[in-house]
C-alpha cells in the first residue's frame, strides 16, 4: 500500500524528481528490483508472430508482455507439479 507521494529537489533547476514513500514493514523495493540479465533468442517466424499479436492487440511493452507470459507458464506448471495427498 503505497502512502504518499513526496516531491524533493535535489539541487536542480526547475526540476523536481518524484520519490514515493512507503510504510509497510518488511516491505522492501530493492527486492523488487529487476537487476538479473536474461536473454533469448528468436527465429523469424516465432518473431514474426510476437510482432504480429503485440500489434493486433495493442501490446506496447513487449518486454512486460514476455515476463508476464513466462512466470505465468512457469507458476501454471508449479500448480500443476503440486504433490497431492490422494
Amino acid at each position: 500500500m503505497l502512502i504518499g507521494i513526496v516531491k524533493v529537489d535535489l539541487f536542480a533547476k526547475n526540476k523536481v524528481f518524484m520519490a514515493t514513500t512507503n510504510r509497510r514493514r518488511g516491505f522492501s523495493t530493492e527486492k523488487l528490483k529487476r537487476v538479473h540479465r536474461k536473454e533469448i533468442l528468436f527465429n523469424t517466424s516465432e518473431l514474426e508472430a510476437i510482432n504480429h499479436y503485440c500489434k493486433k492487440y495493442r501490446v506496447r511493452n513487449k518486454s512486460k508482455f514476455l515476463r508476464e507470459a513466462i512466470i505465468s507458464k512457469v507458476l501454471n506448471r508449479f500448480d500443476q507439479d503440486y504433490p497431492r495427498l490422494f
